[in-house]
């Protein structure tokens, strides 16, 4: 087994799970409906241009372009208008030297036209016949065949994140279905005596099962499906039953407590028996989180989280997360959501360490300051009136107050 609890800094942990979990993802299709938040399997092509035909971008008149050069408010083009393009039909009409339609935004061109002049720029000279104010060029005011999305081309690549925005797109391109990465299936086990379930009235001496709930909520929101395997006593063959029966029926397991240094630690001893290469870091150079547990057994990832549940949810974020995005075939997670806030208080730590604090946004005379909720690891309620987290860099022995730090939004 490796030297127990060698530190590494979190960027160097991660680089060292990855190093055993290439990514890789199987394929599903789901419905437009189904598909925000999933993550593409296969480049998504365009099967049609989109729009399929020249569009107005305005309300106004579509024109031939030479038929307006040289006009002015003071000298203005004269052009007989011969009709009007109905929404959602083809036009009718054919604009030949000297005519115009009346066009609505999104409406079709008629052939011959190859501009369109804003209604705001023409006036009616008489019964039939329009001004126009101001010359256009050829292609004014109109959205070529192709111009939004051209025949064939990729639309979202491989290991794409689908957005409300790529949801539009698909619709508009008349795709109704796209193959997915399989979500991945995250067992869950909490481990320890003292762990009871959030139903039960605990005992003196009992704690409520916090992590299986919180974690399962980072673990869904990276587009994993958490499997809660339940509670398991502190004895080592139960441990390792219950372990060994949670991953053979998920992608990835995630023990929580048990990684701390105890006589009663079994969790690094369980997982070394689970497969091959087995246990990889035990340790992070990281508060809270620092008796963190990495391994890959068999080809998938285990991890092993500190007990408390601040302590948890900074591990499940930093190692967890990432995991269930590798496991869509994604070769990191997606960028974080931060903001840039002043800092209200003193944040002393210690150089070679990354700390994470909890804060809560707050404005001061239209500033964004971030003001740190101060409390222990086990305390769940620190995150819970907090709006993120304030990252001190390993390379730092603390941020001061009046500082502009990095909040990295929940």
């Amino acid at each position: 087994m490796p030297e127990f609890f060698k530190v590494l800094p979190p960027d160097d942990a991660l680089a060292k799970l990855f190093e055993h979990l290439p990514p890789r993802a199987e394929p599903e299709t789901v419905t437009l409906a189904e598909a925000l938040d999933r993550v593409t399997y296969a480049p998504v092509r365009a099967p049609v241009a989109v729009p399929a035909f020249a569009r107005s971008m305005m309300d106004g008149y579509a024109v031939r372009a030479q038929d307006t050069y040289g006009a002015s408010a003071t000298l203005p083009a004269y052009l007989l208008l011969v009709g009007e393009v109905p929404m959602g039909a083809a036009p009718s009409v054919e604009i030949k030297p000297g005519q115009c339609a009346l066009v609505h935004t999104g409406g079709m061109l008629p052939p011959g036209a190859d501009a369109v002049v804003m209604l705001e720029l023409t006036q009616t000279a008489r019964e039939g016949e329009i001004e126009v104010l101001k010359a256009v060029a050829p292609g004014e005011n109109v959205l070529r065949p192709g111009d939004d999305i051209r025949q064939e081309a990729e639309m979202v690549p491989a290991g794409h994140s689908l957005r409300a925005q790529d949801l539009g797109g698909l619709a508009a391109l008349g795709i109704t279905s796209v193959t997915v990465a399989r979500r991945p299936r995250v067992a869950l086990l909490a481990t320890g005596d003292e762990v009871v379930p959030p139903e039960v009235e605990p005992a003196l001496g009992q704690v409520r099962d916090v992590n299986s709930y919180a974690v399962a909520g980072q673990i869904q929101r990276a587009g994993g499906v958490p499997v809660r395997a339940g509670i398991a006593p502190d004895r080592y063959e139960t441990l390792l039953a219950l372990a060994r029966g949670a991953l053979a029926e998920a992608d990835m397991l995630v023990l929580s407590a048990g990684s701390s240094v105890s006589v009663r630690d079994m969790t690094a001893d369980v997982i070394n028996t689970l497969g091959k290469p087995g246990l990889l870091v035990h340790g992070v150079a990281l508060k809270p989180g620092k008796p963190a547990i990495l391994a890959v057994c068999d080809g998938k990832p285990v991890i092993g989280l500190p007990g408390n549940p601040v302590s948890a949810m900074v591990v499940a974020d930093l190692f967890v997360v990432p995991a269930v995005y590798r496991l869509q075939g994604l070769a990191a997670a997606p960028a974080r959501r931060a903001v840039r806030a002043r800092l209200t208080h003193n944040l002393p730590s210690q150089a070679g360490r990354v700390d994470y604090t909890p804060a809560r946004l707050v404005s001061r005379a239209g500033e964004l300051w971030a003001e740190p909720v101060f409390g222990k690891s086990n305390q769940i309620f620190t995150l819970v009136f907090a709006d993120g987290m304030v990252v001190t860099p390993a390379d730092s022995n603390g941020l001061s107050a009046g500082e502009t730090v990095e909040v990295r939004l929940f």
